[in-house]
């Protein structure tokens, strides 16, 4: 008996090898290289897996199926784990092929399809930002006359922020259609919306035997979409138990898991992350809800604010293995309360030559801390919302409190940096010009 774990991320955020340290069975990991690499991890040993396979295409899904299913046959499978977006339909369909427990492909399609999603929860009464499936230039034109700028492009099926943009006029919406929408064949993979403004909230937790267990609220402190052009520091942190956003953001993401649920599914055990814009006349509009534990250090944020980490606490649940510290708050009926408010400080690659790097933060409030860079390299910018430079996890009695330090420490970390123009003199030997993954550096981390 095994599970086969399908691994688009670094290896850090998820040791295995001691969330399933009392799986009775054997571990098998395909893993994609270029997420190794881009956060400076080197292709490890076995892990203590029955099997660890490093694959340098993890987008070619047929590849990946070809070998899942040869490790399938090869260990007697009995459950396949999946916890990168990406992965999810294709897990989903192996499933459904071997005839394997866990969610199939109609169970995660409303969390993965954004089209399918809106309509769901529009129906449910969520609100959602209009939106259209702009097949042509001229349907994605008239959709702009009707709703007015700014639009919203993204990709229906996307993550991570990549590919969306925000089109604030007409020539910016013209330039865009002529390059994703030129030619004569209509597409439907992309997703056009109505600009929401305000403040955009997120909510995470974990759904155990079909019920929410724990959730809470935070709000990011910054546009995600801007990650390719932010130079300074991040800031996203939990709100208080009794701020008025934070019951009123529950009871949003419960009514929208409700919504995309299918009664009789088979997607009982799994994280979740819910991105909520709250605008400036007090309206909370569901932007996506995704059936996977929040990115960047999300799960390290909850672990500082509940003791416990969704992601390997999803991965053991999906499994059936004990969820110790739910255990008591699930007899008694309740969820667990927080016993800190945290957050999280994040800078994103920017191109050039490292002159200079921040240094490891010994202030006693700072949970973890992670470098993934070196002095001397020349680095591009960042490809995603999760291609980071420097991050932090700090916490605090309140949410106050928290921003103050998280703050201070940003600004720490911005002064201590020093990036300049690739062919500035003073790079060393490493910095020979190598760009992307070959450049993304080395992880210090803290605990």
């Amino acid at each position: 008996m095994s599970i086969l774990i399908l691994h688009r991320n670094p290896f850090e955020p998820f040791p295995y090898e001691r969330w399933l340290r009392d799986y009775d069975g054997e571990v098998v990991v395909l893993a994609a290289r270029d997420k190794l690499e881009l956060f400076g991890e080197q292709v490890p040993a076995a892990h203590g897996f029955a099997h660890l396979e490093v694959l340098d295409d993890f987008d070619d899904e047929e590849l990946i199926r070809a070998r899942a299913l040869k490790l399938v046959a090869e260990y007697g499978t009995r459950h396949i784990v999946a916890l990168h977006e990406a992965d999810l339909i294709l897990a989903a369909r192996l499933r459904e092929q071997l005839g394997l427990d866990g969610p199939r492909l109609a169970d995660v399609e409303p969390f993965r399809d954004k089209a399918l999603m809106k309509e769901r929860l529009g129906r449910a009464g969520v609100e959602v930002a209009r939106h259209t499936l702009p097949r042509t230039a001229q349907d994605a034109h008239a959709f702009a006359e009707q709703h007015g700028f700014p639009v919203v492009f993204k990709d229906r099926t996307g993550f991570n922020s990549i590919g969306l943009r925000i089109l604030r006029d007409r020539e910016e919406l013209e330039s865009h259609t002529a390059r994703v929408l030129a030619g004569g064949d209509a597409r439907d993979d992309l997703l056009m919306e109505a600009y929401v403004p305000g403040r955009m909230c997120h909510v995470d937790g974990l759904v155990v035997d079909g019920r929410t267990v724990l959730a809470w609220p935070s709000q990011y402190q910054y546009d995600l979409a801007s990650y390719g052009t932010d130079a300074g520091a991040r800031v996203d942190l939990t709100l208080d138990p009794d701020d008025p956003l934070t019951g009123r953001l529950l009871d949003v993401t419960e009514r929208a898991l409700a919504a995309l649920r299918r009664p009789d599914g088979r997607m009982r055990e799994h994280a979740f992350h819910a991105e909520i814009f709250h605008t400036p006349d007090d309206r909370l509009v569901l932007c996506e809800i995704a059936c996977r534990s929040g990115g960047a250090k999300t799960r390290e944020v909850l672990q500082a604010v509940f003791g416990l980490n969704i992601g390997e606490y999803a991965t053991r649940a999906e499994l059936g293995l004990p969820l110790p510290l739910l255990e008591e708050a699930r007899r008694g009926g309740s969820r667990p309360q927080p016993r800190a408010m945290a957050g999280q400080v994040l800078m994103m690659k920017r191109p050039g030559h490292v002159r200079a790097l921040a240094a490891v933060p010994d202030d006693p409030w700072v949970e973890r801390f992670w470098l993934y860079g070196r002095v001397g390299q020349v680095i591009s910018p960042a490809a995603g919302s999760a291609d980071f430079l420097t991050c932090a996890v700090a916490s605090a009695p309140t949410r106050t409190e928290c921003e103050r330090r998280l703050r201070a420490l940003g600004a720490r970390f911005e002064a201590q940096t020093e990036i300049v123009p690739a062919g500035s003199t003073g790079a060393d030997a490493s910095g020979d010009g190598s760009t992307g993954a070959d450049a993304a550096g080395e992880r210090t981390e803290t605990a």
